[in-house]
């Protein structure tokens, strides 16, 4: 991928831009997908002592999966404080601390999935696959009884209940996550790829604790309510960009794929 494709195309402000001063963000609620939504099976019955049933919550998720349960706020709005760029088309594109606490502008609804505590590293591997579309994910993702998770599910995880705009708090740290790395190109213009391992940044948890969510690899998601399924990219990735929890790239198709797309699975639980 050349620089000037990885920069401009790749991390743009999208055409509906979610990363104002005043951000605010809506979502539909989810609709079925293509293919049948898949049911996880082990939850707790009715009848299940306590201790069982606290021992099924704990395990109501596939193993490498974390279960994701609160009310979501579909229309938020985050105020920036300080922004880190100068003057310019990205002026307001990295956002250094936001106010707290981020205001909901629409009645808060009640979610309940399962979604993969790290990005898809493939078996015998130790790097998050990367070069990865849309409808590559969608495959392997099915493939393992999931699915490409939906966006609103995306932002939940990252920024739990309480809408933080980085999955680890309200002030931006250049340090916590794989993000905000400068070195972004090789000899011939390419960009570098500078994947890390998951969980090499203790830090980069949601407050749900799934991992890598902002930086390491932007991740496809599914946008709700689109016929037929429309993808958008979220969490950025290495290099200085938003890395923010509601951000998203929508320019690319299904069949885009670079050195810094990648994907995590979702999947429903059998009560749901």
């Amino acid at each position: 991928m050349a620089v000037a494709f990885a920069l401009a195309a790749c991390d743009r402000p999208s055409p509906e831009p979610r990363a104002l001063q005043l951000e605010e963000t809506a979502s539909l609620r989810p609709l079925v997908q293509e293919g049948a939504p898949v049911k996880l099976t082990n939850v707790a019955r009715p009848n299940a002592t306590a201790a069982q049933a606290e021992s099924a919550e704990e395990n109501a998720c596939p193993a490498n999966m974390v279960l994701v349960e609160g009310e979501y706020c579909p229309k938020v709005r985050h105020q920036c404080l300080r922004y880190l760029d100068p003057p310019g088309r990205f002026e307001k594109f990295r956002c250094a601390e936001y106010a707290q606490p981020a205001q909901c502008l629409s009645p808060r609804r009640t979610m309940r999935f399962c979604i993969d505590r790290d990005e898809y590293v493939a078996p015998g591997n130790t790097l998050p696959e990367n070069h990865k579309s849309w409808t590559h994910a969608d495959q392997t993702c099915r493939a393992q009884g999931k699915r490409v998770c939906l966006e609103s599910e995306w932002n939940f995880a990252c920024e739990g209940e309480e809408m933080r705009p980085y999955p680890y708090g309200w002030k931006r740290d250049a340090t916590a996550c794989n993000a905000d790395h400068t070195d972004l190109v090789d000899a011939e213009g390419n960009l570098k790829d500078r994947r890390a391992p998951p969980g090499s940044y203790s830090r980069c948890e949601s407050p749900f604790g799934v991992r890598d969510m902002a930086g390491n690899l932007e991740e496809f998601v599914t946008i709700d309510g689109s016929t037929p399924a429309r993808p958008a990219m979220k969490g950025a990735y290495w290099q200085p960009s938003r890395n923010f929890c509601r951000a998203a790239q929508t320019a690319h198709d299904r069949y885009y794929n670079g050195t810094e797309t990648g994907f995590r699975c979702c999947a429903d639980l059998a009560d749901e």
